[in-house]
C-alpha cells in the first residue's frame, strides 16, 4: 500500500492537452460524418419511394437533401484531415524535442570526457608509448649485434653441459633386478595317522587316572 500511495501519477503538459483535444474533436467529427452518411441513405430510400408513387417533385426533393448532405460529409472529411495533420505535426514536434533534448545530454556528457582526456594528454602518451617502444628495439638491436655465431654455438654447448650435470646428479637406477624377499615360516608337520580316540576322552581318562591314584596309595 505504501509504494503504491508513493507512486505519483503522470503529469500531464499543455501539448499532453492539447494532442487529447485535438482526438476528441476528431471523434466528434467522425461522429458527424456518421449520421450524416445515413440521412443521407434515408433521403435514397424517401426518393425511391416517391418515384414508386409517381410523385417526382418529392423524389427530387429527396435527392437534393441527399447531396447536401454528401457536401457535408466532404466537408467534414476535409476538417478531419486538417485535425489529423495537426495531431500528427504536435506528436512528432514532441518526438523531435526529445530527441534534441537527449542530443544535448550526450553532448554535455561527451565535453566532460573530453575534459578527462584531452588532446595534449593522448597526444603525449602516445609519444611516450612510442619512445618506449623505440628505446626497447635499440636494445634488442644491442643485444643482438653483440652475439656472433660462435657466441651462439658457445652459448647452446654451455646450456648441453649444465643439463648433462643436472642428470649426473639424480640417482642412478640399478640395472639388475632386485631380489625379491623370502619368509620361512615353520609349520607343525601333520600328523601322518589319525588319533586313535578323540583328544577329549583321552584328557578325561588321564585326569580320572590321576585321582584314584593317591586313593589306591592310601
Amino acid at each position: 500500500m505504501g509504494a503504491n500511495s508513493s507512486k505519483q501519477p503522470p503529469k500531464i503538459t499543455q501539448h499532453d492537452r492539447a494532442i487529447l483535444d485535438l482526438k476528441v474533436q476528431r471523434d466528434k467529427i467522425k461522429k458527424y460524418q456518421k449520421k450524416l452518411a445515413q440521412v443521407a441513405e434515408s433521403e435514397t430510400r424517401i426518393a425511391k419511394s416517391h418515384l414508386a408513387k409517381g410523385d417526382k417533385r418529392r423524389a427530387l426533393l429527396a435527392l437534393k437533401k441527399k447531396k447536401y448532405q454528401e457536401s457535408l460529409i466532404e466537408k467534414a472529411d476535409m476538417q478531419l484531415l486538417n485535425l489529423e495533420q495537426m495531431t500528427d505535426t504536435i506528436e512528432f514536434a514532441l518526438i523531435e524535442r526529445d530527441i534534441l533534448e537527449g542530443l544535448k545530454q550526450g553532448n554535455t556528457v561527451l565535453k566532460e570526457i573530453h575534459k578527462e582526456m584531452n588532446v595534449e594528454a593522448v597526444q603525449q602518451l602516445m609519444d611516450d608509448t612510442a619512445d618506449a617502444i623505440a628505446y626497447q628495439n635499440e636494445i634488442d638491436e644491442i643485444l643482438g649485434g653483440k652475439l656472433s655465431d660462435s657466441d651462439m654455438e658457445d652459448i647452446e654447448e654451455e646450456l648441453e653441459a649444465l643439463v648433462a650435470a643436472e642428470f649426473a646428479a639424480l640417482p642412478k637406477i640399478p640395472e639388475n633386478q632386485l631380489p625379491s624377499a623370502q619368509i620361512d615360516l615353520e609349520l607343525p608337520d601333520v600328523p601322518a595317522q589319525e588319533p586313535s580316540e578323540p583328544i577329549q576322552e583321552r584328557r578325561q581318562k588321564q585326569k580320572a587316572r590321576a585321582e584314584e591314584e593317591p586313593m589306591l596309595a592310601s
